[in-house]
């Protein structure tokens, strides 16, 4: 039944689930990346990410 017959939801774990620490948290960047070893999948990597940001940063702009 739905919740206007009193009944609430059917997950009461959703409270009381951990946080994850801000010290743990990462930024998803690859911080110890070196050009000078990177082969051609890496560079090709590179230049996507950098692509998909600038679209995500034109998006917002707008």
């Amino acid at each position: 039944m739905g919740r206007s017959r009193g009944h609430g939801s059917r997950d009461k774990n959703k409270a009381s689930l951990p946080q994850v620490p801000k010290n743990m948290k990462s930024d998803g960047q690859d911080v110890e990346f070196s050009k000078e070893m990177a082969d051609g999948a890496d560079l090709e990597a590179l230049a996507r990410a950098n692509a998909a940001n600038q679209r995500v940063q034109n998006r917002s702009k707008k």
